[in-house]
């Protein structure tokens, strides 16, 4: 194996700090970008003056690393087989040596270079580290931007099946409103990444990172993405509410309740009072914690898995004995390796493979690894996000969220489906499904609703709100704080409230039940948890009342005194 020393790499890439000790693999070529909405970087060196510049990536490996790669795959000394008939003991020698043969003859690392490099990549240095990142502008007008974050044992492969249908939406049977702009950066430590030098790069320094980089790419209202490890960044995210953040989605959420959680983790029975969708769930993480020791490893001791950095197949082992729902190694993965070829989107064995060979060419398998020790909160339980979340619940997922749970660690969920199909790598299994839930979740955000996006409490009763989803109300109030008073409003079964008149405009959310509402000599209409409805200044409230007989409704009202809140009006409908 070459030195560092030996590899050859363009003087460009060599004069990038922190760029050579992870470039080790491959001559990475990088030229200046034009990206519009960021300044041109046109030096041949990046100084610290420039840090903040954007500069396009290229991957280009050189022959010689495929070839070592090939030579340490034959050269593996085998262990004898597990001495069980089943998956227990890990990932059969059957298994993997049948992978290896193949990884080692006939697998084309070039192809997956290809795609990559079809693709706009980029790097930025974000607090003192390189981040790299696949950044597609729509062609269609008003695109709604969107940051995703990958997990362990992915990568940005994971996503790039997703960037047709959600950038191009019209070649994928959507529509052109439905269109995203699409951001994908590898995280620290993994891909084309810089590699953290000191600690701290956890998953709330990555929201605080991603928050740059797409104010970087000049966006001013975006949404983001995550699943795996990319959950939690989106969590952090929600938490830290960044400007310009409108709402989350999570294909793995936090949603577990104290109890639930103090329980599981002190390996007792279930609380008493859960619902058979809850004892289900309570289930599945019982069993889902029985199948981490991998994640307990590279918590405590991730320095000590030299083997992965080491040995090909030792690496690709470790990271197939990953579990869902279905299985450990995970069952889509496991089907993936007899699939050589799928027309609609299931992984397939060359998927499985570029992934594993991106990590062993980037040497990321003990940077990724520490992510895991870096993190020292809680997984499943639920993290106190208050801004605007999706949620997508797959039945291969570590556990199903019921979404009972799931409403009350997401006060303000706007959105939530369950899904017939699909597992932890969904993004990966199902592209296509995983779009159009993109789509569907964010929806809300792009109509002609008025929804409060941040609000933050600044004394007893007041709030400051800004970031309001619909664009004409965004151009009047986006980067001007609005006092405002919030309170939470209860009707009970039936109940109804008498008419009067409001002094200020209202944004009101439904947290809970059903809403029956009309303003002026507007038709009645009901609105549901998760929905939104506006009163303008000096309307006359004539209906508002709970339709329903059994359930109670709750709503969050927020009432604006802002000087500019009095011209805040919102159109009927969305302009074209």
């Amino acid at each position: 194996m070459k030195t560092e020393n030996q590899i050859g790499i363009t003087p460009v890439a060599a004069s990038r700090r922190g760029l050579i000790k992870r470039t080790t693999f491959a001559s990475l070529v990088l030229v200046a970008a034009t990206i519009p909405g960021v300044a041109d970087d046109t030096s041949a060196t990046v100084t610290r003056e420039a840090h903040n510049a954007i500069r396009s990536f290229r991957v280009d490996v050189p022959e010689s690393e495929l070839t070592e790669l090939r030579k340490r795959i034959n050269a593996t000394r085998w262990p004898e087989r597990e001495t069980v008939t089943d998956d227990s003991q890990g990932v059969p020698l059957a298994t993997i040596q049948k992978l290896a043969r193949y990884w080692a003859t006939d697998y084309d690392w070039r192809k997956a270079e290809a795609k990559l490099n079809a693709l706009p990549q980029f790097i930025t240095e974000i607090d003192g580290l390189d981040i790299h990142f696949i950044h597609v502008r729509s062609k269609h007008a008003n695109a709604l931007p969107i940051v995703i974050t990958h997990g362990w044992p992915g990568s940005i492969l994971e996503q790039v099946k997703l960037i047709g249908p959600l950038a191009d939406p019209t070649a994928f049977g959507g529509r052109a409103e439905d269109a995203f702009d699409v951001v994908i950066p590898s995280m620290p430590g993994y891909g084309f990444s810089g590699k953290p030098t000191s600690t701290g790069w956890g998953p709330e320094r990555m929201g605080r990172a991603w928050a740059v980089l797409m104010k970087r790419l000049g966006y001013t209202r975006y949404v983001a993405q995550g699943g795996d490890w990319g959950a939690f960044v989106v969590d952090q995210m929600g938490l830290q509410a960044p400007a310009g953040l409108l709402a989350i989605h999570s294909n793995m959420p936090a949603t577990v309740p104290t109890d639930v959680d103090k329980a599981l983790l002190a390996g007792a029975p279930p609380p008493s009072g859960l619902s058979p969708e809850e004892l289900r769930a309570y289930e599945q993480l019982v069993r889902t914690f029985k199948q981490v020791d991998y994640a307990r490893l590279m918590g405590s001791r991730p320095q000590t898995l030299y083997g992965i950095a080491d040995s090909p197949v030792g690496l690709a082992a470790w990271l197939l004995d990953h579990n869902d729902a279905d299985g450990q190694p995970a069952a889509t993965v496991a089907s993936a390796l007899n699939r050589t070829a799928s027309a609609t989107g299931e992984l397939t064995r060359d998927e499985i493979l570029d992934n594993i060979t991106l990590y062993w060419l980037t040497k990321t398998g003990v940077s990724a690894s520490r992510l895991y020790w870096e993190y020292k909160g809680g997984f499943f339980n639920a993290k106190g996000v208050s801004i605007p979340v999706a949620v997508s619940v797959f039945p291969g997922e570590q556990y199903e969220a019921p979404r009972s749970w799931t409403e009350r660690a997401y006060p303000n969920l706007i959105y939530f489906n369950k899904l017939d199909k699909g597992g932890h790598f969904a993004a990966w299994e199902q592209p296509q499904l995983f779009a159009s839930e993109l789509r569907a979740a964010f929806k809300s955000l792009r109509g002609d609703k008025g929804r409060v996006i941040r609000a933050q409490h600044t004394g007893k009763g007041q709030v400051k709100v800004a970031h309001l989803s619909h664009r004409d109300i965004i151009e009047k109030l986006d980067g001007k704080d609005a006092s405002a008073t919030v309170k939470e409003v209860t009707f009970e079964p039936g109940q109804k409230d008498s008419s009067h008149r409001h002094a200020g405009p209202v944004f009101g959310y439904v947290l809970e039940g059903e809403y029956e509402h009309a303003i002026d000599d507007e038709p009645v209409k009901i609105y549901k948890a998760g929905e939104t409805f506006y009163e303008p200044s000096g309307c006359v409230h004539r209906v508002a009342r709970n339709p329903s007989g059994k359930a109670r409704t709750r709503l969050l009202a927020v009432i604006l005194h802002a000087r500019d809140a009095k011209e805040v009006t919102l159109p009927q409908k969305e302009k074209e």
